[in-house]
């Protein structure tokens, strides 16, 4: 049980790295470009983790890994730039917590495990709860982004029931693995960010600042902590601790941009954490029935 904790701590970290992203996005990053912008979050990161580790995919894994870096980094993270630049971050962070939803769906379909009415309820009460938190009654809502969160949700959600099916090949450390996938989903960038955005933007210090924690804290440490999880806790505990990410967002938006927490805040913050923790605890069984009992 101590292991599993720890584990589970040590994979916390990264959906709670992640929920800097809002705020490096809208206050350190050129606008524009969300697609060079998760482009310089994967690439780089991959690339060191590869020449550090010195181990390249064998057999299949070359296009398991591929499948993998393009579902989890490829397409992913310009989804959640593109909805972090049209949308507020409340309503995009809000969008991004489905994810335990889909994964819960998804390991019907792709992990053959039974449809979890306590997985989904919990879920749908993470939803509620990130929702309390970070959209205000003014909320402006952007088609293209709406549509850029909802399939961000889909597309990390599939590739994080295709880890845990697929698993990590023998002998292969979480870095290495995470390094497959960064690369991966970066070489799939590279191309579509330059057809669609052209020449990059000019960087300056805040940009450089931003772009080098996106890749490296947000990026390299935060992915090997994330597969280990996924690899190694069940799939459904590890999706719900996604829900860490819209918190911070909104507790940096809190410290950092000023703005305010209400009483309604402070309600959602509560059903997000009960979330998280419900989602670590084992579904509840029903005791059988004694023997001789009316049916």
């Amino acid at each position: 049980m101590t292991s599993d904790l720890q584990r589970t701590a040590l994979t916390a970290l990264a959906p709670s790295v992640w929920g800097t992203t809002y705020v490096v996005t809208t206050e350190l990053l050129p606008a524009g470009h969300p697609l060079f912008a998760g482009l310089l979050r994967a690439l780089p990161a991959g690339l060191i983790a590869l020449a550090i580790t010195r181990t390249l995919p064998r057999g299949a894994w070359w296009g398991k890994a591929a499948a993998l870096g393009v579902l989890n980094i490829g397409l992913f993270l310009p989804l959640l730039f593109v909805a972090a630049e049209r949308l507020p971050g409340g309503v995009a962070a809000t969008l991004a917590a489905a994810q335990p939803l889909v994964v819960a769906v998804l390991a019907v379909t792709v992990l053959r495990e039974r449809l979890s009415g306590w997985r989904l309820l919990w879920g749908l009460v993470g939803v509620v709860g990130v929702g309390l938190v970070v959209i205000g009654p003014n909320a402006a809502l952007d088609a293209v982004g709406i549509a850029a969160g909802l399939a961000g949700a889909v597309t990390m959600g599939l590739g994080v029931t295709l880890t845990k099916r697929w698993g990590r090949p023998a002998g292969v450390g979480p870095m290495t693995f995470a390094g497959w996938q960064l690369a991966a989903g970066g070489l799939f960038l590279v191309p579509v960010t330059f057809l669609a955005e052209g020449a990059p933007p000019a960087v300056d210090a805040p940009a450089a600042l931003g772009y080098l924690w996106l890749g490296l804290v947000g990026g390299l440490i935060t992915y090997t902590l994330w597969f280990q999880g996924v690899t190694s806790l069940p799939v459904t505990s590890v999706a719900v601790l996604g829900l860490l990410s819209p918190l911070v967002a909104a507790a940096l938006g809190a410290l950092v941009l000023g703005q305010t927490l209400g009483l309604i805040q402070l309600v959602g913050f509560g059903l997000s954490l009960a979330a998280i923790v419900a989602g670590q605890l084992p579904a509840p069984t029903r005791s059988p029935a004694p023997e001789g009992a009316l049916r």
